[in-house]
């Protein structure tokens, strides 16, 4: 395991903001494209603004199959800095793939719609997996920092998130939807130049580790028990991490198409654009974002269940609340003069959401990084990111159901799931944590206080 460079800035290496402000970027130009891509392909094309005239099904069917496939690639991608280029070099090319992606997408045509989403799925695929690997490569096994480094992380993937539905969101649903996606990819340039420039930051972690073998064999080394054993509670935390992006996403599909058509946006004599409504999420990691890490570190310190798969469960049960508050929103839509309902319950929906987003992407990243074989480092991330993908087009099915279901009823069924598979969840924790071997425990030798 790589020692923690000497070279810090508030308390964490320097590398750590090398990574956050190039994933801040990424994630700019991800969630610019996620906040008007579906509100593209169902504009008309007689507006002045033309989209692509899509129905509202086939729109949801593609953005199910485009926000799996962005991470579905992280799984190559993580082979191919496993076994041939390294993260390092492999994120360089992965930045390299979504400025291309981008400005293709910059111009007005139907070949370079199609074209520049192939060069975004390569390039989040490749960049994804391996720059959040890197984040834990900085960082000594059992080092209480590592959780909090994933916030900071986590926070800088927001920050981006935040900016791009109200840069993005604005240039391309009011302007032009091209101009939008053009800007995005001036993010994504930035964050490029960021990382080259921060590469003597990352000289430690991030570099190519050959295959090891057997002495005076060809065999690879084989895992031990206790690698098996980690493997199969990474398997099962995956699990979670579907329920939890299968209801999550809705946020780019359904409750996106769901603002823009049945939502009271007007708020002080301005129409809000439904895009804009994408900042909250990332406007609410922000803010609370360390308030809650510092919750977890004061609950684990009193002694109680503070496990990565305990908040995980309490983070799925809590998602799971956001939608009894959309449930609020669909019986004032059905009941509502207008046929629309307030935009508070979507600040008070995607408020919870975030609450238990906080407690389980983050958490998840961490508890990869320190599970996952080091030989096999990239690809659990990769898997991590591909069954992320998986649970994108669960929510792309989700939304298309809502279209003959009607959305109460999706949003009462996914209420009931999330909180009845977060609640097993909590019921197995101690069980499950067995299987970790105490890697997910805090090594007390580092916990030590220093000088800010």
């Amino acid at each position: 395991m790589t020692t923690m460079p000497k070279q810090t800035l508030w308390g964490h290496p320097k590398g750590l903001y090398i990574l956050f402000f190039t994933e801040m970027w990424e994630r700019f130009s991800y969630y610019g494209m996620r906040a008007i891509f579906i509100l593209y392909l169902t504009a008309k094309t007689t507006d002045a603004n033309a989209g692509l005239g899509w129905d509202k099904v086939s729109a949801l069917e593609l953005y199910g199959w485009y926000t799996m496939m962005v991470y579905v690639m992280s799984v190559p991608g993580g082979l191919l800095a496993d076994k041939w280029l390294g993260q390092k070099k492999t994120v360089m090319l992965g930045g390299f793939l979504l400025c291309i992606g981008h400005f293709i997408l910059a111009f007005d045509a139907v070949w370079a719609f199609y074209t520049g989403i192939v060069f975004i799925v390569f390039g989040v695929g490749a960049l994804k997996p391996n720059i959040s690997t890197m984040v834990g490569g900085l960082y000594q096994q059992g080092d209480f920092k590592r959780d909090s480094a994933f916030t900071i992380f986590y926070i800088g993937i927001n920050i981006g998130a935040f900016a791009a539905p109200l840069l993005v969101g604005y240039v391309g649903e009011v302007i032009n939807w091209h101009y939008g996606f053009g800007l995005a990819g001036i993010g994504m340039a930035f964050g490029q130049v960021v990382y080259l420039w921060g590469q003597k930051y990352l000289k430690a972690v991030g570099n190519f580790v050959p295959v090891q073998r057997e002495i005076g064999t060809n065999k690879k080394v084989p895992l031990t028990s206790v690698e098996k054993d980690r493997m199969i509670v990474l398997v099962l935390s995956f699990i979670i991490v579907i329920v939890f992006w299968g209801a999550y996403e809705q946020a780019g599909g359904l409750m996106n198409l769901y603002a823009r058509d049945k939502i009271d946006r007007v708020m002080f004599g301005f129409e809000v654009p439904a895009s804009f409504l994408q900042a909250l999420h990332a406007f609410y990691v922000i803010l609370f974002g360390v308030p809650v890490a510092y919750f977890w570190t004061k609950w684990r310190q009193k002694g109680r269940e503070s496990s990565s798969l305990f908040k995980m469960g309490i983070g799925t049960i809590i998602t799971g609340f956001g939608f009894l508050l959309l449930a609020g929103a669909a019986i004032e839509t059905a009941s509502s003069m207008d046929g629309k309902a307030s935009i508070y319950w979507m600040f008070g929906a995607y408020f919870l959401h975030v609450i238990g987003e906080l407690s389980i992407s983050p958490v998840a990243l961490s508890f990869i990084t320190k599970l996952a074989p080091l030989k096999y480092a990239s690809l659990m991330m990769g898997a991590y990111f591909m069954v992320s993908g998986i649970g994108n087009k669960v929510a792309g099915y989700v939304g298309e159901a809502a279209q003959n279901a009607g959305e109460y009823t999706i949003f009462m069924g996914v209420l009931i799931f999330c909180v009845s598979f977060g609640l097993l969840l909590v019921l197995f924790v101690k069980k499950l944590k067995k299987l970790t071997h105490g890697a997910d425990d805090v090594d007390p030798k580092l916990v030590i206080v220093e000088p800010e």
